[in-house]
C-alpha cells in the first residue's frame, strides 16, 4: 500500500495533461471533478486505515531514509487531504456550473494545483515541501490570468510578487536549516530547534514565510487584496488550498521539529489575538461580499493555531481542536464563497451597495448563506459549533492570562464575525427589491447546488461529531507520534538526529 503513495501526486499530474490535449469540454469537465472526488475518496480510505494501523511511508525509488523523497500518510495529512478534495471537487463543480471552466487550460491546472497540494500534505521533507508548495503556487497564477478581467491581471501582480518573495525566504530557510543540520528531513529535523541555537533560527525564516502563506497579522494584507479579485470558483480553489497547507506545515513544525516548546506559548498567543481581532472586524469596512469573507478567512487561520499556545496541558486535546476547526473552516468558507459567487454571476456584481432584497427572490441561496453564516459565528446545528467549542475548551485549560486573553479575543472575535455577516446579510438579502432588474432573474439552483452540498456537509460535521472527534483526535495522535512518523519516513525511527526525539510522548 505505501508504494502507492506518490499516485496521490503522478495521476493528478498525468491526467492535467490529458486535460491539456483533449478536445472535448466534456471530458475536460468529468476529469476536472472525478479527480478531486477520486483523491478525497482515497483519503478517506487510507485515514480510515491509518487511525487502525497508524502512519505509512515510502521513499521514492528506494533510496534510503533521508536521501530518498519521502512520502509518509497519517491520519493528519489524510484527514487534510480528504477535506481539500471534497472543497476542490465543488469549487470545480461550480466552475463547471457557470461556465468558468471552458477555458481549455483551466482543468488542468486545477490539477496541477490538486497534485502539488497533495504532495505539500504528504511529503516529510522540507525542500520536497517548498517544490510542491511551488508546483500548487504555478497554476495559481494560471488560474488567475485564465479567468481573466484586466482588475483580476492586476490582483494577480499582487499575489505573484508575494508568493514569489516569501517562497524565496522559504527556500532561503531550508537551505540554512541544510548547512546547519546536514538533513531537511522532517522526522530527522525532531527536537532541533527545541533548544534554540543556530537551528531555531534557520527555522525561524521558514516559519516566517509560512505565516506570510497563511495570511496571520501583519503580513495578511495580500490575502484580502487578492483572493475577492480572482473569480468565484478560483477564490474557493484557493479558500481550501493556499492558507491551509501553510497552517498544516506550521502545526507539523511546532510539534516535532520545535517540540512543543512551552517559550514559544506567548508569542504565538499574541499574534492569534492580533490576527482574530484584525480578521473579525476590518471586513466591516470592505464593500463587497467576498472582500468581507476574505477577511473571514483571515480571521479562522488564529482560531485553528491559537491551540498551540495552549500545548502544555493537554497537547492531544489542543491539537484535535485545531484539526476539527481547520476541517470546519474549510468547509464553511468554502460554501460561503460559492454561495456568494452564485449571487455574483447572476447579477453580475457582488457590491453590497448594488444588491438587496434576494432573500424573497432567491431563498434557496439566502439559506445557505444565512446557514454558513451562523455556522461561521458558531451556531448549531453546523460545524462551526464543534469547532468554537473545542477551541474555547482548549483556551480554558492554559493559566489564568493566558486563558483569559485568549477566550476574551475568541468570543469578541466571533462577535465581529456575527457583526461582518450581518452587515453583509443586511444588504444583500434584506431591504427593498431591486429596482431595473427582470422579475425573473434567479439565482440558478444549479448554481447554487456545489455551496449548498458544503452546507449539508457542515450539518453532517455536527451531526456526526462522535466519528469526528475520532477523526481528529487520530490526527492529534499522528502529529505527536514522533517515532511512528520518523519509523514511515525514514524506515528507522532510531535516525532522529534532533536532541529530544519523542519528548512530545
Amino acid at each position: 500500500m505505501s508504494a502507492l503513495l506518490p499516485l496521490f501526486v503522478a495521476l493528478p499530474l498525468a491526467l492535467a495533461a490529458v486535460a491539456a490535449v483533449v478536445r472535448p469540454p466534456v471530458v475536460r469537465a468529468g476529469l476536472s471533478m472525478l479527480t478531486p472526488a477520486a483523491v478525497a475518496a482515497c483519503a478517506f480510505a487510507l485515514l480510515g486505515y491509518t487511525m487502525v494501523n497508524g502512519p505509512v511511508g515510502h521513499s521514492v525509488g528506494n533510496f534510503p531514509g533521508g536521501v530518498a523523497i519521502p512520502f509518509v500518510a497519517d491520519a493528519m495529512s489524510m484527514l487534510m487531504l480528504a477535506a481539500v478534495g471534497v472543497v476542490v471537487t465543488t469549487a470545480n463543480w461550480f466552475a463547471q456550473t457557470v461556465g468558468e471552466n471552458s477555458s481549455r487550460f483551466f482543468a488542468s491546472l486545477t490539477l496541477m494545483m490538486l497534485a502539488g497540494a497533495a504532495g505539500a500534505l504528504l511529503t516529510a521533507d522540507l525542500f520536497n515541501f517548498f517544490v510542491f508548495m511551488e508546483v500548487m503556487l504555478l497554476p495559481s497564477y494560471g488560474l488567475i490570468a485564465v479567468s481573466g478581467t484586466w482588475r483580476r491581471l492586476a490582483a494577480g501582480r499582487s499575489f505573484v510578487l508575494v508568493n514569489l518573495l516569501t517562497s524565496t525566504v522559504l527556500l532561503v530557510g531550508v537551505a540554512l536549516i541544510y548547512g546547519v543540520t546536514g538533513t531537511v528531513n522532517i522526522a530527522q529535523l525532531a527536537g532541533v530547534a527545541s533548544g534554540g541555537g543556530a537551528g531555531a533560527v534557520a527555522l525561524g525564516l521558514v516559519v516566517l514565510a509560512l505565516c506570510v502563506k497563511a495570511g496571520l497579522v501583519p503580513a495578511h494584507t495580500w490575502l484580502p487584496r487578492t483572493y475577492p479579485n480572482t473569480s468565484p470558483a478560483v477564490m474557493g480553489l484557493f479558500s481550501a488550498v493556499h492558507t491551509k497547507v501553510a497552517v498544516y506545515m506550521l502545526m507539523r513544525i511546532y510539534v516535532v521539529i520545535v517540540d512543543l516548546n512551552p517559550a514559544w506559548h506567548w508569542p504565538i498567543l499574541l499574534v492569534m489575538v492580533a490576527s482574530m481581532m484584525v480578521g473579525a472586524y476590518a471586513g466591516m469596512a470592505e464593500r463587497t461580499m467576498r472582500e468581507i469573507l476574505a477577511y473571514q478567512m483571515v480571521n479562522g487561520m488564529p482560531f485553528i493555531l491559537i491551540v498551540l499556545a495552549f500545548t502544555d496541558g493537554d497537547p492531544r486535546a489542543a491539537l484535535a481542536a485545531g484539526v476539527l476547526y481547520a476541517v470546519h473552516h474549510m468547509v464553511t468558507v468554502g460554501s460561503l464563497i460559492l454561495a456568494s459567487g452564485a449571487v455574483e454571476e447572476t447579477y453580475g456584481t457582488g457590491t453590497l451597495t448594488r444588491l438587496s432584497g434576494l432573500a424573497r427572490r432567491d431563498q434557496l441561496v439566502a439559506w445557505v448563506m444565512a446557514a454558513m453564516s451562523l455556522s461561521l459565528i458558531g451556531f448549531p446545528p453546523f460545524s462551526g459549533m464543534w469547532g468554537k467549542v473545542a477551541v474555547l475548551f482548549t483556551a480554558a485549560q492554559g493559566d489564568g492570562l493566558r486563558s483569559a486573553l485568549a477566550i476574551s479575543a475568541i468570543v469578541l472575535a466571533s462577535l465581529g464575525a456575527l457583526l461582518s455577516m450581518a452587515r453583509l446579510w443586511r444588504a444583500v438579502f434584506w431591504g427593498r427589491p431591486m429596482q431595473g432588474v427582470a422579475s425573473d432573474l434567479r439565482v440558478p439552483g444549479a448554481m447554487v447546488a456545489p455551496s449548498a452540498m458544503l452546507a449539508c456537509v457542515s450539518v453532517a460535521l455536527f451531526i456526526g461529531v462522535g466519528w469526528v472527534s475520532q477523526a481528529t483526535g487520530a490526527a492529534a495522535d499522528a502529529l505527536l507520534d514522533i517515532p511512528g512518523y520518523a519509523g514511515a519516513a525514514l524506515g528507522n525511527p532510531a535516525d532522529i538526529i534532533g536532541m529530544n526525539p519523542g519528548g512530545t510522548q
